[in-house]
């Protein structure tokens, strides 16, 4: 399914699904869980990546509705791999639950030998929020616009680089489906984190890098770093001025960087129903909607099934990306 066409019919739905889950928990109150235990939300990516910024943002307001604290554990590494492992092999109790990207259905075609099954293993929550890329260059590159970028990559193939914050993560997924549509050669660097990524764009060292637009922001608009186009088929309203890749003649290239939910598999119902029914409640609140407004996110809430679905189309749609682009991970 394209994924521009799924996300147009879910953000026509999202806020309808939201309010029929938005009773209060006590629906759910056969369940004690959480008892006041604290409850580690693994993030497999740095502190300040898009990732890391949504959890916080869903955490902060969960916590206090749920009655427990909620800790933010980056457990960063292998394109969010060391993190997922850790969460897939922990006990199915819902104290410890995994907030990954869309880089998450990557994985399974970059890492033939995962340690655990991204789809079995792992029982989808809800997406949190989905939120655009943003192509950013240093402004001493001189690069005008994408389309200067394109052709200077095509005068010399495989000379120029583009970072990402990780192998299979969305940062590098979304450099690759740009490179395939694109038809352009370049060399990938991957670093530990999006914050690392910024600062080697930043100096010069690394040609372009797709950013998530939440971490990139204070750097464009102090001018450290120069924005040529989002990701999404559609403007951000917070860099209104800047083309969607899109507008920048490359429709094909677009794409949309989504944050999920997870549990591990066979956590009790009561529990995963306690969890989806909060997360809904939360991403209904007018503050978060704002917080998120304010980061270019806007609230994803699905019910699980649908998620469930969401994740298979996706993990296709991610291995026919990974073979046309020929990526391998040594």
């Amino acid at each position: 399914m394209d994924n521009t066409t799924f996300l147009t019919r879910r953000h026509a739905l999202q806020w309808a699904a939201a309010a029929s889950a938005s009773s209060t928990l006590s629906a759910f109150g056969q369940s004690d869980w959480p008892q006041g235990k604290a409850i580690t939300f693994v993030v497999p990516f740095t502190a300040g990546s898009g990732t890391d910024v949504i959890a916080r943002t869903i955490a902060e307001k969960l916590g206090p509705l749920l009655g427990a604290q909620i800790v933010i554990d980056n457990k960063t590494g292998a394109g969010g791999t060391v993190g997922a492992a850790l969460v897939a092999k922990a006990p199915a109790d819902g104290y410890t639950l995994l907030v990954h990207s869309s880089g998450h259905v990557v994985n399974p075609a970059l890492y033939p030998k995962l340690s655990y099954d991204t789809l079995k293993d792992f029982d989808g929550i809800t997406p949190l929020a989905s939120l655009p890329n943003v192509i950013v260059v240093s402004p001493a590159k001189g690069y005008k616009d994408v389309a200067d970028l394109v052709a200077k990559a095509k005068a010399q193939p495989g000379a120029l680089n583009y970072a990402s914050a990780g192998n299979g993560s969305a940062t590098h997924m979304n450099a690759e489906k740009f490179r395939v549509a694109t038809g352009i050669q370049a060399q990938h660097v991957p670093y530990r984190g999006t914050p690392e990524a910024l600062t080697e764009t930043a100096s010069g060292r690394i040609d372009w890098f797709f950013a998530p637009l939440v971490s990139a922001l204070p750097l464009i608009q102090s001018g450290r770093l120069q924005a040529l186009a989002v990701s999404t088929a559609q403007r951000s309203p917070l860099l209104p001025q800047i083309p969607s890749i899109t507008d920048a003649g490359y429709a094909s290239a677009a794409y949309t960087f989504w944050v999920g939910l997870f549990v591990t598999a066979k956590t009790p119902k009561p529990i995963v129903n306690k969890l989806h029914a909060g997360v809904m409640q939360v991403l209904a609140m007018p503050d978060v909607k704002d917080r998120l407004d304010k980061l270019g996110a806007a609230a994803m809430p699905m019910q699980q099934e649908a998620f469930e679905k969401y994740l298979d189309s996706e993990t296709a749609s991610a291995a026919q990306l990974v073979k046309a682009a020929g990526i391998k991970i040594e």
